[in-house]
């Protein structure tokens, strides 16, 4: 169990320079945008353009504020993409663009590597009291959108702030989230070879 603070994000420019991202996690530690096995980051979105190519990659992207993004991907229908819709997942490596629906945004997105990880991120708003959440994969990040939460598994627990990740490397299966209001990211990781 690690706490991730906001405070330990690194800040670098996107794979093609079109703009700037905030690197929360990335592993193995060390790893670089080409050779991760999984890299959870934000960025802001301030006008459209084509995404960063990543070869070997499965990504999903989720809209934290703004107006939302039109994405258009090859291979599938364009989507619009809100802070109220579900996460997108799409294909690193298929030609991607976006469009600013309104102004600027900031994204969350979660990528593996293909062949060795899968990966599913959903939201999940937590109103007063405790909410139950059953755990599949081998490692679990839970990435604090708004809103503070405690989580608890087994005999430990942590307090999560607004854009704090909590790292879990092994779930035991199942975790109490407490919050009185919350908004939270939960993305599971499971290894594929």
């Amino acid at each position: 169990m690690r706490v991730i603070r906001a405070s330990e994000h690194r800040r670098m420019p996107w794979k093609n320079g079109g703009g700037e991202t905030t690197e929360i996690a990335i592993s193995p530690a060390g790893a670089t945008t080409g050779d991760f096995d999984w890299r959870l980051s934000m960025a802001r979105v301030e006008s459209g353009g084509p995404f960063s190519m990543f070869p070997g990659i499965d990504r999903t992207l989720a809209v934290l504020d703004g107006d939302g993004l039109l994405l258009t991907i090859e291979g599938m229908e364009p989507a619009a993409l809100t802070s109220r819709s579900e996460p997108l997942a799409f294909p690193g490596d298929a030609p991607t663009s976006a469009e600013l629906i309104g102004g600027a945004v900031t994204d969350l997105n979660i990528m593996t590597r293909r062949g060795k990880l899968a990966h599913s991120m959903r939201r999940l708003r937590v109103a007063a009291g405790s909410t139950a959440l059953s755990t599949d994969g081998s490692e679990v990040l839970l990435f604090c959108h708004e809103g503070q939460a405690r989580i608890v598994t087994g005999s430990k627990s942590a307090d999560l702030g607004a854009l704090d990740t909590l790292h879990l490397t092994e779930t035991p299966g199942h975790l109490l989230i407490e919050a009185d209001d919350a908004v939270l990211f939960v993305i599971s990781l499971k290894r594929t070879a």
